[in-house]
């Protein structure tokens, strides 16, 4: 039997996410109703700039006073999309005391602050979802935290940016040197007018460190994870890539260690092969393999940005909000039992791919191979070819076998200090192999 008295919502922020939410509440109503075994009410809506137009919204329910809002004590959920760390954190702790359950999209606040959102809302008997924090529309955190909770998940390696995949993709398949293909990207709307947050790697830490919680049941903070944007990466990097039948992505890598003791959460550019899934993921969208012991691997993929996508992981978020609520019993919560430290990126086995611009004379090989062979670094391929333009230079390609980043990062440093090393044109490692 359907209750009639409506559950009520409170929506914070009304921009490109929240205004497709207060959409898909009104237009399909109905079916939320059937689907919660009650009817949601759009209570009201709290935004920055009361006097812009809102389609398909009543001025009556915009406010810019959020936090009257979240306390008026007959709100059953908050829904909260708009970002950032203040007042999203203070709005979200005060809906908690004032009797309501949160669906949060707010993925760089989870990942700085998780642990204390959890412990407010067990306090006080309410659930805290945020499905849409990582990639988008893919359901990604349920089936991790609910589907996935009676198996062992040891990896979970996937794009999870839309703007940097978009990037490099048009780096690859156009030859398109970085700035042309990020201005086609800001063009597009795919990239913000300032895409700090995206090229340089913070947006996807954040979501490995939500992802990396979630898969090992440990508390991983945005701070533990090792963070590399594409900024760097240039059309001769994915011309070798290419070369070595790879392309580039970037990636975010959780790990649990070989001993089960630690885990890594790291994100970086990579070359993978062009066999792997991975590597055919085009334009903004997103992929994330995830590989657990009994299941083994699988593959989450689909749009991981945009108002309508990221509205569908809100709004799944609220059905199953709400029908804990009619049940009186919230969903579950966090899971960091497992206590696990989180290893340095120095620690984690890697493999590298090392272009070095050398001296064309006899000798050079060997005086390269010694230095690896001092760090302890094995190699699995070395590739020399001298240039036509009778510099005196030549092009030298090497490919480790895996070892411990430090001693990667030690053995670049070292091959700098050679007279015979005139420059080294990339560094990247390899991943997916």
């Amino acid at each position: 039997m359907m209750r009639t008295r409506p559950l009520k919502v409170a929506l914070l922020g009304c921009g490109v996410v929240g205004s497709e939410v207060a959409r898909i509440m009104t237009t399909h109503a109905d079916d939320l109703a059937a689907r919660i075994g009650a009817p949601v009410e759009l209570a009201g809506v709290a935004v920055r700039r009361p006097s812009k137009v809102r389609e398909g919204i009543d001025p009556a329910l915009i406010t810019t006073d959020a936090t009257a809002l979240v306390k008026r004590g007959d709100i059953d959920v908050v829904i909260e999309v708009i970002g950032g760390i203040e007042p999203a954190r203070t709005l979200i702790t005060t809906a908690f005391e004032h009797g309501a359950s949160v669906v949060s999209a707010n993925k760089a606040l989870l990942a700085e602050d998780g642990a204390a959102l959890h412990a407010a809302a067990e306090q006080h008997g309410r659930d805290l979802y945020y499905e849409a924090a990582v990639a988008g529309a893919i359901p990604l955190v349920r089936p991790l935290r609910e589907s996935l909770a009676g198996d062992k998940v040891n990896r979970v390696l996937g794009i999870v940016n839309g703007t940097t995949n978009f990037i490099l993709d048009k780096m690859d398949t156009s030859g398109a040197g970085y700035s042309e293909a990020l201005d086609e990207a800001t063009a597009l709307g795919y990239a913000e007018a300032d895409p700090t947050a995206d090229v340089e790697g913070f947006d996807a830490a954040a979501k490995a460190a939500i992802l990396a919680g979630i898969a090992f049941h440990t508390r991983v903070k945005i701070g533990d994870v090792h963070r590399e944007g594409i900024t760097e990466v240039t059309a001769a990097d994915i011309a070798s890539a290419r070369r070595m039948g790879c392309t580039v992505k970037l990636l975010a890598i959780c790990e649990r260690a070989a001993d089960g003791q630690s885990v890594t959460a790291r994100v970086h550019p990579a070359m993978i092969p062009l066999s792997h899934p991975l590597a055919s993921v085009r334009e903004a969208y997103n992929a994330v393999f995830v590989e657990a012991e009994a299941a083994g691997q699988l593959m989450f993929y689909g749009p991981g940005a945009g108002g309508a996508p990221t509205a569908s992981a809100v709004l799944g978020d609220l059905v199953a909000v709400c029908r804990n609520k009619l049940n009186e019993a919230p969903g579950p919560g966090e899971s960091a039992y497992t206590r696990l430290p989180v290893s340095a990126m120095g620690e984690v086995v890697t493999r590298y791919h090392i272009s070095l611009d050398v001296a064309d004379k006899p000798g050079v090989l060997a005086q390269v191979a010694t230095v690896f062979a001092e760090q302890g670094v094995s190699i699995d391929t070395v590739r020399q070819k001298g240039r036509q333009d009778k510099s005196g230079e030549a092009s030298l390609v090497v490919v480790t076998h895996r070892a411990p980043d430090a001693a990667l990062s030690g053995t670049v440093e070292a091959l700098r200090k050679l007279d015979t090393v005139r420059g080294v044109a990339s560094i990247m490692r390899v991943e997916g192999e």
